[in-house]
């Protein structure tokens, strides 16, 4: 019967369990006290797995509570983004942009006040691979604040029909953790345009709580600029977000292809560890990579790379490739080497993309 089976699973069950218990649920109302960057021990995170058990059965919005907390610590935060400024090459408006948001307002909190109060959601806008998540990690790293690297997949499939807690727990993480960038990648597939005819309830829901969230720091960031919490997104398609979510994203900037310069500088970033033939001239390099995106240059100097090996093992056993000495297998990359990677490797952005992301950003986009 169902009594004897509630006594006999009751019977697993300790005294520390209940404590726990009570513990938790202090942890839980606020009771506990403001934790400050992982300065105070989160107990209600720490439970083993045979209290998490009994907390399934016994406090099942508790264990789901902890579950989500362990869940946003394992796959969202990301504890040191460990991206310098000087790994991203160019792209000095965006930075200037991303310093004015974020890291500004954490060295002069008496300055961002009132009507100077710090821009609260910032919308990154360009082709794919032209460095937004680095631009988002750098932000990060400058000022070691805490980092939410949010995926829609991880919101979506996790706790299907659950995200709107999932979202309201992640922005608490955030507000204890404060200062913290939320960035939010492919922004676009989580804020498209709402009332669609194929639009999910589940998906509905979710924005409805974004939305609200959003709104809710604009009001916290009043009180103290230094704990603030910024919204990052990240988008290739802007287009695509919603008027609501677009309004929210007060600075949205356009991060394009790199110039000549930005190439150039790229060039010499991405192959700093490798050694390069006399005989490669890298501005004239950075002329023939005109339209590649940042992350097909990093393709075409990886290929370039591998080039020597290539050659080196051409036509040879296994055998006799192990006793190539590695001076030949890393010989420097030479001006032959990059104009048969660049022959290979072919840009991935069109000029048809381009004309859209400069129409866009006419229309939106902010100027730095």
């Amino acid at each position: 019967g169902s009594a004897a089976g509630f006594g006999c699973r009751n019977s697993s069950y300790n005294s520390s369990h209940w404590s726990c218990l009570t513990q938790c649920a202090d942890d839980d109302s606020g009771n506990s006290g403001d934790s400050k960057n992982g300065d105070k021990k989160e107990d209600s995170e720490d439970v083993d797995d045979g209290t998490l058990a009994f907390l399934r059965i016994f406090a099942p919005e508790l264990y789901e509570k902890i579950t989500m907390k362990r869940m946003i610590k394992r796959d969202i935060i990301v504890d040191r983004p460990d991206v310098q400024w000087t790994d991203i090459a160019n792209q000095v408006k965006a930075k200037r942009m991303l310093q004015e948001a974020v890291i500004l307002p954490l060295e002069k909190p008496n300055y961002f006040k009132n009507i100077r109060k710090p821009w609260k959601g910032v919308l990154m806008v360009g082709p794919p691979g032209t460095g937004k998540t680095m631009l988002a990690k750098g932000v990060a790293t400058e000022k070691n604040i805490t980092f939410f690297n949010v995926s829609v997949s991880t919101l979506t499939s996790k706790f299907f029909g659950e995200s709107e807690k999932l979202i309201k727990m992640l922005f608490e993480e955030a507000k204890t953790r404060a200062p913290s960038v939320i960035f939010i990648d492919e922004i676009d597939s989580l804020c498209s345009s709402r009332g669609e005819p194929t639009e999910h309830e589940v998906t509905r829901r979710m924005k409805s709580e974004l939305l609200s969230h959003m709104d809710g720091l604009v009001s916290a960031s009043k009180s103290d600029p230094a704990k603030s919490i910024v919204i990052l997104g990240a988008s290739n398609f802007p287009w695509n977000i919603d008027n609501a979510f677009l309004r929210r994203l007060e600075k949205r900037i356009y991060v394009p292809l790199p110039d000549s310069k930005g190439r150039e500088e790229l060039l010499k970033l991405t192959l700093r560890n490798v050694d390069v033939h006399s005989d490669v001239d890298l501005e004239l390099i950075s002329d023939q990579l005109d339209g590649y995106s940042a992350s097909d240059i990093v393709v075409v100097c990886r290929d370039a790379a591998f080039m020597s090996m290539r050659k080196a093992i051409k036509g040879k056993t296994v055998e006799q490739i192990k006793a190539i000495p590695m001076a030949v297998m890393k010989a420097p990359i030479t001006k032959d080497d990059f104009n048969l990677a660049i022959k290979k490797c072919q840009k991935t952005v069109t000029e048809a993309d381009i004309k859209k992301f400069e129409e866009w950003n006419e229309e939106y986009g902010s100027s730095v």
